[in-house]
């Protein structure tokens, strides 16, 4: 099989019986195929598309095409154009793919036009019209879904939404905090940059921070790692226990603590004395956490398994809380690039139903009395209104806390309005973190001081609609008349029972009667008409061969006698 050896030249003659197939293959596929698709160039006086009077041509492409005996079909980008439909071979023309160059060319021309929209128009073509082009081609170059892009563009102005369309395609910088329970940040970078370590400190805002450019070693397996000398831990996540501020011999608690580089932080910051207990819903993300901790030596922890949501019944009295809630992800998009397309309205909605449980737990198992603390911290690492500014103005109407700064001296105001939404004065000590502005993952922080252990009852007349219903105007259209049809029945009027004792109100009832109808009316009647009221109908009785009670029968007897008088 294959070629012969030449026995004078003792070489290889010619093509053997299978590249000779394979090439006779290709010389008549090339027929139908349009020019430079193919390695052979098609003779100029065959046919583009294979012809139905040909039979035995498209015979033979099937069993070739069945048996993977065309290799080139498989390797060749016109592969796609082939399809097997029944008994025949159609071919398609390639889908063109789109072309980017030409897209962000037009993404600048509109983002010009619409900076100067007065001057720079087009005749007859209203701002609408360019903005839906310019979110479908903006969708298209950075593939994003049509949802997530319409969400972006309301948040940031048109600039910034292209600084920060372009900061998520670049990975943000590796960056570690050093434990200083086991080392200080000085030795650790002598002796990472003896290993072939290029670094810099993180910033003037961080004690512990280190960034790394570039390593001859992996970062996640140095000695000084597994001796629990550093953590791996992004620049955003060191902010919320900046903000937590935790003191010694104080009673913490992180209720989503997965994977503990936060649980760690707050340990080497109260230097391992007091309790933390660091709390999961997942008891697989909970072996890292485990593992965290004994690597980087702390002893002050308590490791436990609940669902954050029923975490007041089962342990209070904290001093801080510290509630990195989950979310849509879409400050982290850089790491996570399935979020661009993967998340939708109903997902954004059961993130911030979830948040708002978690959020109103978190204050409920905080001490108000506690005499250095009292503060919970609540952040996400999403950028959405929705998640955000919604979940802390829920907050502040559902318990007695109230916003405090952060301490944090950089980041953006959180929103006190939103669209047609507004919210508490209070919320601009919220701080926003984004990855075009300060080359950080995106982040919301926000501060609360719980003031007050009682928890404030639902006020009448209070129907403002909640969880789903309070993010998504296309359900609050449907479902929020009936929500607000139903609510005044279920909630009483405590206030109208306090103030007015029944004997008085009957007595007024019974007054306006009286003045209304200004007859008087004999006692008898008044007696007939309540034994009218207590005897059952013949049709209410269940047994109608059974004779009635003593009782009806005795008041019948009574009635004769009256009427007798």
């Amino acid at each position: 099989m294959g070629r012969k050896l030449d026995p004078t030249r003792k070489e290889k003659r010619g093509p053997g019986r299978k590249a000779r197939k394979q090439r006779g293959a290709e010389v008549e596929l090339a027929r139908f195929l349009p020019p430079g698709k193919c390695g052979l160039d098609r003779p100029a006086a065959a046919p583009l598309h294979p012809r139905p009077s040909d039979p035995f041509l498209v015979q033979t492409l099937l069993w070739c095409a069945s048996r993977a005996r065309l290799i080139v079909l498989v390797k060749s980008p016109w592969a796609s154009s082939l399809a097997v439909v029944g008994d025949s071979l159609t071919v398609f023309p390639p889908a063109e793919p789109p072309d980017l160059q030409v897209i962000h060319q037009r993404i600048q021309g509109n983002m010009e036009v619409l900076q100067d929209f007065g001057v720079k128009r087009e005749e007859g073509r209203s701002r609408q019209e360019y903005l839906a082009l310019l979110r479908r081609d903006m969708a298209t170059y950075y593939s994003y879904s049509d949802f997530l892009l319409t969400k972006l563009m309301d948040i940031f102005p048109l600039p910034e939404l292209v600084n920060f369309l372009e900061a998520n395609e670049v990975p943000r910088p590796v960056t570690i905090r050093t434990n200083t329970l086991k080392t200080r940040r000085r030795d650790l970078a002598q002796a990472l940059i003896n290993r072939g370590v290029n670094l810099d400190p993180l910033g003037k805002w961080s004690k512990t921070g280190l960034v790394i450019y570039d390593s001859t070693v992996p970062i996640g397996a140095t000695p000084e790692y597994l001796a629990g000398h550093y953590m791996l831990q992004g620049a955003s996540s060191l902010l919320p226990v900046m903000a937590l501020a935790p003191q010694e011999n104080e009673r913490i608690l992180d209720m989503c603590c997965a994977p503990g580089g936060k649980t760690s932080y707050i340990a080497q910051l109260m230097k391992n004395t007091g309790m933390i207990l660091a709390n999961d819903s997942s008891a697989e993300r909970l072996r890292s956490v485990v593992g965290n901790l004994h690597r980087l030596g702390v002893t002050n922890a308590v490791v436990s398994n609940c669902d954050g949501r029923q975490f007041p019944k089962v342990l209070g009295g904290f001093d801080r809380v510290l509630l990195d809630a989950p979310c849509s992800g879409t400050g982290v998009i850089s790491k996570d690039p399935a979020v661009k397309t993967n998340k939708d309205e109903m997902d954004i909605l059961r993130c911030a139903h979830l948040q708002k449980e978690l959020i109103l737990s978190a204050i409920d198992s905080v001490n108000a009395a506690s005499e250095t603390g009292g503060y919970i911290v609540y952040c996400t690492c999403s950028i959405m209104v929705e998640e955000n500014e919604w979940v802390v103005d829920y907050a502040l109407k559902k318990r007695n806390v109230r916003l405090v700064a952060t301490g944090l001296d950089f980041g953006k105001e959180g929103f006190t309005r939103f669209k047609d939404r507004r919210f508490h004065p209070s919320l601009k000590s919220t701080r926003r973190f984004y990855p075009h502005t300060h080359n950080m993952d995106g982040f919301f922080i926000a501060k609360f001081k719980k003031f007050s252990n009682a928890i404030p009852q639902a006020q009448k007349g209070n129907t403002e609609p909640h969880g789903f219903f309070s993010w998504c105007p296309s359900l609050l259209s449907d479902k929020g008349p009936a929500v607000a049809a139903a609510a005044p029945p279920a909630v009483p009027d405590t206030d109208t029972v306090v103030t007015e004792p029944p004997p008085k109100k009957k007595k007024r009832e019974r007054s306006k009667a009286e003045e209304e109808q200004k007859l008087p009316q004999p006692a008898l009647k008044k007696k007939h008409s309540l034994q009218a009221q207590k005897r059952p109908s013949k049709a209410v009785w269940p047994f109608p061969g059974m004779m009635r009670p003593k009782v009806l029968t005795k008041k019948k007897k009574h009635r004769v006698k009256a009427n007798g008088q």
